[in-house]
């Protein structure tokens, strides 16, 4: 059947479809990174002639997780498992599976798409031994991190390239952006600061280096304490500058954690990641994971108030209630505080992240709550001390000391982590 439209509703549907490309026109023009600069990460230069030879017919071991991916989000495994001159015999897994949808301890496993033995590196066990590499020829590692101390991966990372050195494996490391720049370097580094820096035990809270960058130092300064080094491999970033915030990569964000939702959450992480030592919630179990600060006895006028006194840059509080689940974005996390009581509390709002000191904000939030509620605040004393490296700060805040003072004492510290952070950078 022959269907014929009058003239002006011809016309209407042209105008209306000329408005949407219009208006795609000009989202695209706002886009802050043009197609033909986006940048191009370690994973996409991994099968050309500069770094597949060091894959070819020989035996990889994998670390990785749902984060190793292209941009087009097809997965390392699947891409290295269909090629014939690759023989991947096994994977290692980090904090939250190789598929990301674990919240807690891994176990050793199967990965189902693939059929590979997965091997728990987030257990019992920490560090692959040497039974675990006997089979292997090269380790290959492809993770994409946040730009915190806290994170775990790092620190497996770290583990993986202790074992290389050990048992002489060579390692390839697929560099990927650090989400909140590589600019911004804060926060102590507790009682192992101006020390070499072989692990994320020696690194401030925000370290403003690539996973590629932070391999290299740590291989490097393997060195001045006397150890074997590995066989490491950077597969380098293109475009990649280091005041790049992550959506001005060009590249589709994945959640390298099932409460790092987004950028913001990541912005936000290092200042609100140590209410994990206390009896406040962090936000876990919303959608808004480490911008809500709450508990059911918090007045959130009152913190708010107290907060926003500090006048810290970039960021403002504003009173705020939710109520944790445990279930988020579709996936079941491990059991938050309060779930399924209201919490009343703030939410932080970052207003310029650019100026947002996020390192300085965690010591000013516990000093807020210290402030407010000393008897209902519970310090939880080794994980407190565990996330700041030190019992130091714990005791001065719990002593009184001022926010101020506490940081400024991390300015000699940072001065030597910069300095030797620069021997490793890749990136202008």
């Amino acid at each position: 059947m022959k269907i014929i439209l009058p003239s002006r509703f011809l016309s209407l549907v042209i105008l209306l479809i000329g408005c949407q490309l219009g208006a795609f026109g000009q989202n695209q023009a706002t886009n802050p990174v043009a197609p033909a600069n986006r940048v191009t990460i370690g994973i996409e230069r991994l099968v050309t002639p500069e770094f597949l030879p060091h894959l070819q017919n020989r035996r990889v071991a994998i670390l990785t997780n749902h984060t190793g991916v292209m941009p087009d989000r097809s997965h390392l495994v699947d891409m290295l498992h269909a090629r014939p001159e690759v023989k991947v015999v096994k994977l290692f897994s980090p904090e939250h599976g190789i598929r990301g949808q674990e919240d807690n301890h891994v176990a050793d496993a199967t990965d189902p798409k693939t059929g590979l033995k997965i091997i728990s590196l987030y257990g019992k066990v920490r560090k692959p031994t040497p039974e675990m590499l006997q089979d292997v020829d090269v380790l290959l590692f492809d993770i994409q991190d946040v730009g915190a101390r806290y994170y775990t991966y790092i620190a497996t990372m770290a583990s993986v390239l202790e074992a290389a050195a050990e048992n002489k494996k060579p390692l390839l490391v697929l560099d990927r952006p650090n989400p909140i720049t590589g600019i911004y370097v804060d926060g102590g580094v507790g009682t192992n600061a101006k020390q070499p820096v072989t692990g994320p035990n020696y690194l401030p809270i925000v370290h403003g280096m690539t996973v590629g960058e932070l391999a290299r130092m740590f291989n490097g300064e393997r060195a001045a304490k006397k150890l074997s080094q590995a066989e490491l491999v950077v597969v380098p970033m293109r475009h990649y500058t280091r005041n790049q915030w992550f959506e001005q990569t060009g590249l589709p964000w994945v959640k390298p954690s099932p409460n790092m939702l987004n950028l913001t959450t990541a912005t936000l992480y290092p200042a609100t990641c140590i209410l994990e030592g206390t009896n406040v919630s962090e936000g876990r179990g919303t959608m808004q994971p480490f911008e809500f600060i709450g508990t059911p006895w918090i007045d959130g006028e009152k913190l708010a108030r107290q907060l926003n006194s500090y006048k810290l840059a970039g960021v403002t509080f504003k009173p705020i209630q939710f109520k944790p689940d445990s279930v988020v974005d579709g996936i079941r996390i491990y059991p938050p505080k309060f779930v399924g009581q209201t919490c009343y509390g703030v939410q932080a709002v970052v207003t310029d992240r650019n100026t947002f000191e996020s390192a300085k904000a965690s010591v000013y939030i516990m000093h807020a709550l210290k402030t407010l509620y000393p008897t209902q605040l519970e310090w939880k004393n080794s994980r407190l001390d565990g996330l700041w490296k030190t019992d130091i700060t714990r005791k001065q805040l719990q002593a009184g000391e001022t926010p101020q003072k506490i940081v400024s004492a991390w300015a000699d510290e940072l001065k030597y982590f910069r300095n030797v952070r620069a021997k490793y950078l890749l990136y202008p």
